[in-house]
């Protein structure tokens, strides 16, 4: 079922085959890149995800000193 003939004429392609089409298109990145870019994601998560943590902490021990 490769392809599919519709009702006004047009052939239409098995979704297979359009994916692998849309993924012949893509650029993968090389090795090198991928991995600089996986460092600098892993670092800037671990540096939002502490800032979190500081924030939560010190707005959780304001509100303790205000409620005491």
């Amino acid at each position: 079922m490769a392809e599919v003939k519709k009702a006004d004429g047009t052939v239409k392609k098995s979704w297979f085959k359009g994916l692998k089409s849309e993924f012949n298109k893509v650029i993968w990145t090389d090795r090198s890149t991928l991995i600089k870019q996986t460092i600098a994601v892993v670092c800037i998560t671990a540096i939002v995800a502490l800032l979190i943590l500081v924030i939560d902490t010190v707005g959780m021990d304001i509100i303790d000193l205000l409620t005491k």
